[in-house]
């Protein structure tokens, strides 16, 4: 159990990391943090202590307490060779794939690794920066969490920049802070994946994607603009999305409604994930629909999950341990480079999707040749 002055440590900590104590400011009155911490006169004094000490706080005999500029110390930091690795989730679907490839790279070159999750939850994120900031990391590679919508931590991202630690992001990125980055072209692959049904005579698609992450809604967006590009109607009963908080249930729940309703049974599935097919896979067999004979079905990641059921899945690649390797890579050259500012040190990369035809899609009527013509060529295909 975390003792009572060590709450108190943390949160002065969390206020200089955020920036609402600002160096030199001076602290509450000991009386005060009695009051707002519940806390004994000795458990406060033994926390601004420790603080003290650590270099966070400074005392001025007669006035105060402090807040310390740490930016005229952090340049006395030893070099260290600490990679703090940030993903979303850790054991599950292809995230292990991504770290061992960065971990091959890394470790080859000397550096050592320590891998931190946050379950795509702000509160954990917040957690996870602030034991990096005041730790010794040279350098992070992130995931961003919920990544669809401004953060709550973007304070903490500008303190890494103070702090003249460089990060990357992988998989997505918040818009605000334009750091460097190594994603993969979403909003083609979800472009791909709508387009694949269509040229095989598809019209009623349903799309589930879970949108509170960029890649989801990059990836209904390149859905609804494959429909565009082909001038096909979307029933928007059709589009569903869900979020980190109800994706266990949600997805599974709103196709099993579409499905009961007296509506006509959709021809086509594309979906956010390998691993959301899989869920699927078991509301269809309760209806007994079948992969591809009455539903054509098609997933995003290429992970191990796309080959390993009943139905080999046809899916969109995604690059994996060669995203992890040239995050890696990429980081390095940047602790070289020390550019800790905002501005890009190194230029980012896009990785082209690309789709793997597998067994559980097929053809239904006849496809419109006129649909061929090479007007009708991936208005995303260059950026």
């Amino acid at each position: 159990m975390t003792s009572k002055y060590q709450v108190i440590k943390q949160a002065i900590k969390s206020k200089i990391l955020e920036g609402t104590l600002a160096p030199h400011q001076k602290l509450s009155s000991e009386n005060d943090m009695i009051k707002e911490y519940g806390v004994s006169r000795h458990t406060v004094r033994l926390a601004i202590g420790e603080l003290a000490n650590e270099g966070w706080l400074y005392k001025v005999q007669g006035s105060g307490t402090y807040c310390a500029d740490r930016s005229k110390t952090k340049s006395l930091r030893q070099p260290n060779n600490n990679i703090a690795i940030i993903t979303t989730y850790i054991s599950e679907y292809i995230f292990p794939s991504i770290i061992r490839g960065a971990e091959s790279y890394l470790s080859k070159h000397g550096y050592n690794v320590t891998i931190f999750n946050t379950n795509n939850d702000y509160n954990q994120e917040k957690q996870v920066l602030e034991i990096i900031l005041t730790g010794n990391y040279a350098g992070v590679i992130i995931e961003p969490t919920k990544s669809s919508s401004a953060s709550p931590n973007l304070h903490l991202y500008l303190s890494l920049e103070r702090e003249m630690i460089p990060y990357l992001m992988i998989n997505a990125f918040y818009h605000e802070l334009e750091p460097t980055t190594i994603v993969l072209d979403d909003e083609k692959g979800g472009f791909i994946q709508a387009e694949h049904l269509i040229k095989l005579g598809h019209r009623d698609i349903v799309a589930i994607f879970k949108t509170d992450d960029m890649q989801g809604s990059k990836r209904l967006k390149g859905f609804i603009k494959a429909h565009r590009m082909y001038d096909i109607p979307i029933n928007t009963s059709n589009i569903i999305s869900y979020n980190t908080q109800n994706r266990y249930s949600k997805p599974v729940e709103k196709l099993e409604a579409l499905l009961d309703s007296n509506m006509q049974t959709p021809t086509g599935i594309v979906c956010y994930n390998d691993q959301l097919v899989l869920e699927l896979l078991d509301v269809l067999r309760k209806r007994d629909l079948q992969v591809p004979r009455d539903i054509s079905i098609v997933g995003y990641d290429d992970s191990s999950l796309s080959e390993v059921s009943e139905v080999k899945l046809t899916t969109v690649k995604h690059p994996k341990s060669k995203m992890g390797y040239e995050a890696a890579q990429l980081l390095v050259e940047m602790i070289k480079n020390r550019n800790g500012s905002g501005k890009k040190s190194t230029e980012s990369i896009v990785y082209e999707p690309e789709l793997f035809i597998r067994t559980s899609t097929k053809r239904v009527g006849k496809f419109q040749e006129e649909l061929l013509e090479g007007k009708f060529e991936s208005p995303i295909g260059s950026k």
